[in-house]
């Protein structure tokens, strides 16, 4: 009889590619993969993973059993929405992932109302980017994962997975109090094709929009810095090196210096919920959603 555990640590190996990143996705030690993958090798009598340089790779045996895998979990998932769908109550585990704005904006109240309402749930969360969260929900690392689209700019969304709309998050430029547009009661982005920008670090998905926006009003865009946290993007600006955009969801007290201003043509996030289709009739993912929404005032 093949261990359940067993295979899902299986899974994750061939869905991350090594031990290390198999083992954070499950929340796990390198060596208790390691040790989950001897005792799978026993049980079904083949070599399922050899080593690959530094790290490993399956083996041919190892492809064909974490195919076997992928599909068993699967019925396992849909097995247990069922399940919870006709008992009706949120109860069990439930996975979820935000970017940081929205996992500061959002979680703290989200969580608290799950937790006082929903005692047999337990709620693990986790930051992540927003493409990483897409694909963190189609590896099955995760349950659900809150991400956005900006207005002019789409999120790719794999099929199978399912969408439900949180909230519209606006964004104002954020410049140095000094600054001649600081006393306009709105701006337009072309307005700062001159100005220096502090950006959020190459690669990721509104790093992109930013260029992209930019770009299409016929601004080459100079980025002076880059950051990730949008916290310290504006302590940047108030240190009088650089615009930015700044998303309201989860910004809190906007640092002296800085004055914040609304786009002329509204600059919006949508921020949305994705989860797989084969869990949908789970109460908890429902629950999860209706939270979520409450913590963004929709």
């Amino acid at each position: 009889m093949l261990n359940l555990e067993r295979l899902r640590t299986l899974d994750a190996l061939a869905r991350h590619g090594s031990v290390s990143r198999a083992a954070e996705g499950l929340h796990v030690t390198t060596s208790a993969v390691s040790q989950q993958m001897a005792k799978l090798e026993r049980e079904v009598g083949q070599q399922l993973v050899a080593k690959n340089g530094r790290g490993v790779r399956l083996t041919d045996a190892g492809r064909l059993l974490a195919d076997h895998a992928a599909r068993i979990l699967s019925q396992v998932e849909l097995a247990q929405s069922d399940l919870e769908a006709q008992r009706g109550q949120v109860v069990g585990e439930l996975r979820l992932c935000a970017f940081p704005t929205a996992a500061r904006g959002l979680f703290p109240a989200a969580l608290a109302s799950l937790r006082a309402e929903h005692p047999g749930l337990r709620v693990r969360s986790r930051e992540l980017e927003p493409q990483e969260g897409v694909f963190a929900v189609v590896r099955g690392d995760v349950d659900m994962a809150v991400v956005l689209d900006w207005y002019n700019k789409p999120l790719p969304v794999p099929e199978g997975l399912v969408k439900a709309s949180l909230l519209d998050d606006a964004a104002d430029v954020a410049m140095p109090a000094g600054h001649p547009l600081a006393g306009r009661d709105e701006v337009g982005l072309e307005e700062f094709a001159d100005d220096e920008w502090i950006a959020w670090p190459e690669g990721e998905f509104c790093h992109e929009w930013l260029f992209f926006t930019l770009r299409a009003k016929g601004i080459e865009p100079v980025v002076a810095h880059r950051a990730e946290e949008h916290h310290t993007q504006l302590a940047l600006v108030a240190a009088g090196l650089g615009v930015c955009v700044a998303p309201r969801l989860g910004r809190g007290a906007v640092p002296d210096g800085v004055r914040t201003v609304p786009v002329r043509q509204r600059v919006t996030r949508h921020v949305y919920a994705v989860w797989r289709a084969d869990g949908d009739r789970r109460p908890s993912v429902r629950a999860a959603v209706e939270a979520l929404r409450s913590a963004g005032g929709s």
